[in-house]
């Protein structure tokens, strides 16, 4: 009833308030948090209504975000209307193609190039010290790091992580990602947030939750994407081809294995909080989608705690104790 309320209170803002002809409104996408958008159709044209109800979504955070992404050459959604009182937004519509539903291994190299070079201006194009973004400071990593430990140890999975092991892994993810050059982080810059376009592709959205944080996050969301992955080898050329393009813009001053250090330990600590996401979804949300998805990016993990000697014990705890589980719960 909540919702059908909420749909009619946004059918009266575009009817009444913005003077609009609406044909047609149907569901468009909803997403992991409370947002939903609905897509509309009228003589006006075709536009997406973003619902975000005040009390759970920050929609002030959005168009400021919008605003600084579009100064740096980034292609947003156009806000043609705002309610943030009520927690509605009249945006551009850029369709239905993202970059997950149309990449395929010959389309990979062309998507990832305008991906990539989205991402570049992103991060050459936005000041951070005039920006006021808030910072991805050792809290909120802290706090990221806990949802794995809570929600998909603990709630999903009925197992705790030794302290010991715990503390060390924290600490070791922490430590890397705050020594990382800081810039704009998008910080869910992946395939289900690029939208392939005729002109100025790709649409980049969901970019609200912005932060000033490590250089490499939104690099290894985009290649080590929790929902599609691509060979070692190529991840590892598209990464080399960043940093190059980082060292010449000045943005980073660091050898290759420091910055792959960096970029393989910061997807450790994104690919463990997105655990705790999906887990998170299902038990507290009634979103179950989502754990289809934790095998792949469990095996991020894995790969990671394989690689680095730093991580041996962590890596012992999850194949003797929670790969048999998520087995069984899967």
């Amino acid at each position: 009833m909540i919702e059908d309320l909420r749909i009619m209170a946004l059918l009266d803002w575009l009817r009444h308030d913005l003077l609009m002809t609406i044909a047609s409104c149907e569901p468009a996408s909803s997403d992991a948090s409370f947002r939903r958008y609905f897509r509309v159709e009228g003589p006006e044209g075709r536009f997406v209504v973003m619902d975000a109800p005040p009390e759970r979504e920050n929609v002030a955070a959005f168009i400021k975000v919008n605003r600084l992404l579009k100064g740096a050459g980034v292609h947003v959604p156009e806000i043609f209307a705002q309610n943030p009182e009520d927690g509605f937004l009249l945006l551009e519509d850029f369709g239905s193609h993202d970059f997950l539903s149309r990449v395929s291994p010959e389309s990979a190299e062309w998507l990832y190039r305008e991906a990539l070079d989205a991402l570049f201006r992103l991060q050459t194009g936005t000041s951070i010290s005039a920006c006021g973004l808030p910072v991805y400071d050792h809290a909120l990593l802290a706090r990221e790091l806990g949802i794995f430990d809570e929600w998909f140890l603990g709630r999903w999975l009925d197992v705790e992580m030794p302290a010991k092991v715990r503390e060390s892994l924290h600490e070791k993810l922490i430590a890397s990602a705050l020594e990382q050059p800081r810039i704009c982080v998008h910080r869910d810059y992946h395939s289900r947030n690029l939208m392939i376009l005729e002109a100025d592709s790709p649409g980049v959205l969901d970019f609200q939750d912005a932060v000033v944080g490590p250089v490499t996050y939104d690099l290894v969301s985009l290649l080590r994407d929790c929902y599609v992955a691509w060979p070692e080898r190529r991840v590892d050329d598209w990464m080399s081809g960043y940093y190059r393009r980082l060292l010449g813009a000045r943005l980073i001053d660091c050898s290759l294995e420091r910055f792959r250090r960096w970029f393989d330990w910061m997807g450790m600590q994104r690919h463990l909080k997105a655990i705790g996401i999906f887990a998170r979804l299902n038990l507290r949300d009634g979103k179950p989608g989502y754990l289809k998805d934790i095998p792949r990016t469990l095996n991020y993990v894995l790969a990671q705690a394989d690689a680095y000697p730093e991580f041996a014990e962590f890596g012992d705890f999850l194949r003797t104790q929670v790969l048999p589980l998520q087995e069984t719960a899967a």
